[in-house]
């Protein structure tokens, strides 16, 4: 009977180590993939997020103009956020973790560069996907009128707060989808309801997110209510740098140093 109680007993969640080397090496490996894989998957995953963006659009142009139709809409924006991570698109703001902890583990000028060299990829990849995914929906005569005044809201509103804000935000979002990738490797059957909650709070609380936001804000521009100035000085710039900081200072901070203490 013990030996049977044994053997049904469902099997322990890794501990922190486990979970710190599992994600060590797929960042070890995405170290050292060929730059074309990494801009490939990158530009699936920019187009990927579009459906957050889109999604929202449909499901708020639907909603009543209600203090509550946001907490509604909110659960479009998961939408690319799940395609992207259970089809293993290569995202940014997943890159401020994975990727790093081989560098805090050992850090060498060698990797260091190998990591800006996927950053820069990555982001670039990234926002071409949103740019394409954006001027594809960008046709009036595509939408219901509700559903096309949805979409112009949502863009207008990704480019709009002051430099501090916006910045505060964007390390809120980065923080939490780091967050999100350090406990998926436990979560087992979970992770679609982790995925879920996670980008949900980031859309209910306007936390601002470099790819899914670079798909409204593109749009706004491609559709005139928005300059190229707008986009890269008043989104992308504090966006980028808060999701980053968010990511970073998530794993240095929170979850390597610990381990790194344990280990010395």
């Amino acid at each position: 009977m013990t030996a049977l109680s044994e053997s049904n007993a469902p099997e322990a969640p890794p501990n922190p180590h486990e979970i710190h080397r599992v994600i060590r090496e797929e960042g070890e490996e995405q170290l050292g993939r060929h730059g074309g894989a990494i801009a490939w998957s990158g530009l699936a995953a920019g187009l990927s997020m579009g459906f957050s963006f889109l999604t929202m659009g449909l499901l708020q142009g639907r909603l009543p103009e209600t203090e509550w139709a946001s907490l509604v809409s909110g659960l479009g924006y998961t939408l690319g956020f799940l395609i992207v991570i259970l089809g293993r698109q290569q995202l940014f703001t997943e890159t401020t973790l994975t990727p790093v902890l081989p560098i805090l583990t050992t850090f060498t000028g060698e990797r260091l560069l190998k990591l800006f060299r996927f950053w820069a990829i990555v982001l670039s990849a990234n926002l071409v996907g949103t740019w394409l995914f954006a001027w594809g929906i960008s046709h009036e005569n595509f939408f219901v009128p509700s559903v096309w005044h949805s979409l112009g809201t949502i863009a207008i509103e990704a480019a709009q707060e002051p430099f501090w804000p916006m910045l505060f935000k964007s390390i809120l979002a980065g923080w939490l989808i780091a967050l999100m990738v350090w406990v998926l490797p436990s979560a087992g059957p979970a992770k679609m309801p982790i995925i879920m909650v996670i980008t949900y709070t980031v859309a209910i609380g306007h936390f601002s997110h470099a790819i899914a936001g670079s798909c409204e804000a593109a749009f706004a521009v491609i559709t005139g209510t928005r300059n190229l100035s707008d986009y890269f000085l008043v989104f992308l710039l504090p966006t980028v740098l808060g999701n980053t900081i968010g990511g970073v200072a998530l794993v240095a901070m929170l979850n390597h140093a610990p381990l790194a203490t344990e280990s010395d």
